[in-house]
C-alpha cells in the first residue's frame, strides 16, 4: 500500500477553541497525507456547531474537502461520537484504509500522524496504534496498559508495596515503553486504526458512555487476529479530561461505574464482575484503613467505595445514566 488514506476524526462537545487549535494541528499534520478530516460535534447544544463551522469556512479549510463539520444529533458519549465520524467516511463516498482519532484537547506534534500511519502500513498484524501522550507541561502520560482482570483492579485499590509486588504481573498501567511495543490496549487521546479493524468488530460498542470503550475494542480486536502497539516516537500534547471534567470530579459520575460493569459483564461474565467488584470494595477498604492509621492523604473521588457499592446493589434494578441505542449499529452501514 503506496499511499493509504487516513480519515483523521476529532469530536467535539462544547470546548470548541480547544478543537480548533487541534483542527490547527491536524491540518499541519496531515499535510502530504492522502485523506481528510472530519469534526464532529455531538450535539453541544452551546453553538459549538456554528463556532466551528464558520471558522473552517474562514480559515479556508474547507476547501477541496481538506475539513467537514458535521453535527452527530445526540451526545451518545466518545464512542458514539467516532462511530458517527467513521461513518461519514471520505467525501468520495470511499472507506479510508486508516481512521486516526484525535481529542480536542490534544495536539499532535511533527511527524505524529505519519508515523502511526507508517507503522500500520508496514505492519500486517498490527490493527491500531496509540501515541506518546505529553501534558502541555512535557510530563508523559501513562497510555500504555494491560486489561483490567480482578487481580490487577485489587491492586490498584490496595495501594499497598507489597500487594504490587505479588502483582505485577496484573498490574493495568505498564512501565511506560520506550520502544515501540505491542500493548493490549492504548489510550483514545491519539489512536489510529485500520478499517478492517473496524469491519470486523462494528467499531466502538455504544452502550459505553465514557471510559472502557477503547478497553473493550482493543479486547475486541484481540479476538479479531488484530494487536494494538504504542508508538513512543508520534507525540501529542494532551490536557486531558477538558470535556468530563474528570480531574474535578468531587464524586465519580454513574456513567463511570456503568461503563466499568459493562466491561466486565460483558467480557468475563456476571461471576466474574461480582468478584472483581468485591476485590475493589475489599482493596479500598485496607487502604482506607492505612490512611486511618498513617494519615494518608486522600486518593479517590469523595465517597468513591460507598457509591460502587450502592451502583453494584443497584445495577439490576435501573438502566444506565445515559440512553444507548437498543443495538450496537455497525459504522459500515447507513444507520437509517
Amino acid at each position: 500500500m503506496a499511499d493509504p488514506t487516513v480519515l483523521t476524526i476529532i469530536l467535539n462537545y462544547r470546548t470548541p477553541d480547544l478543537t480548533l487549535k487541534a483542527c490547527e494541528a491536524a491540518m499541519r499534520e496531515m499535510e502530504g497525507i492522502t485523506g481528510e478530516i472530519v469534526v464532529v460535534d455531538n450535539a453541544s447544544g452551546d453553538g459549538s456547531f456554528d463556532i466551528l463551522q464558520q471558522a473552517a469556512l474562514d480559515r479556508g479549510w474547507t476547501e477541496d474537502n481538506r475539513l467537514r463539520v458535521l453535527q452527530s444529533g445526540w451526545n451518545g458519549g466518545f464512542g458514539a461520537g467516532m462511530n458517527f465520524g467513521m461513518r461519514a467516511g471520505l467525501t468520495s463516498g470511499q472507506v479510508p484504509d486508516y481512521y486516526y482519532l484525535l481529542n480536542s484537547d490534544a495536539w499532535p506534534e511533527a511527524g505524529a500522524i505519519r508515523l502511526l500511519r507508517d507503522f500500520l502500513r508496514d505492519t500486517p498484524t498490527a490493527g491500531l496504534v496509540g501515541s506518546h501522550i505529553k501534558g502541555p507541561d512535557g510530563v508523559t502520560h501513562t497510555t500504555a496498559f494491560r486489561f483490567p482482570s480482578i487481580a490487577g483492579e485489587f491492586e490498584a485499590a490496595a495501594r499497598t508495596g507489597v500487594i504490587s509486588r505479588l502483582l505485577k504481573d496484573s498490574i493495568v498501567p505498564l512501565p511506560q515503553p520506550t520502544d515501540i511495543s505491542r500493548v493490549d490496549w492504548t489510550a483514545g487521546a491519539s489512536l489510529m486504526i485500520k478499517s478492517e479493524v473496524i469491519e470486523a468488530t462494528g467499531g466502538f460498542d455504544e452502550k459505553f458512555f465514557l471510559y472502557f470503550e477503547e478497553t473493550d475494542l482493543c479486547r475486541r480486536a484481540i479476538s479479531a487476529g488484530w494487536s494494538t502497539h504504542y508508538q513512543p516516537d508520534s507525540h501529542v500534547v494532551h490536557i486531558g479530561s477538558v470535556s468530563t471534567g474528570m480531574k474535578t470530579w468531587s464524586r465519580t459520575p454513574q456513567y463511570w461505574f456503568d461503563s466499568r460493569i459493562r466491561y466486565f459483564t460483558k467480557n468475563h461474565g456476571v461471576f466474574y464482575t461480582i468478584l472483581s467488584t468485591l476485590g475493589l470494595i475489599t482493596a479500598g477498604t485496607l487502604w482506607r484503613l492505612r490512611r486511618l492509621v498513617q494519615r494518608k492523604p486522600q486518593a479517590d473521588p469523595d465517597r468513591f467505595l460507598i457509591d460502587l457499592i450502592w451502583h453494584a446493589i443497584a445495577t439490576p434494578f435501573r438502566g444506565p445514566a445515559h440512553p444507548v441505542p437498543a443495538a450496537p449499529v455497525s459504522i459500515l452501514e447507513d444507520p437509517k
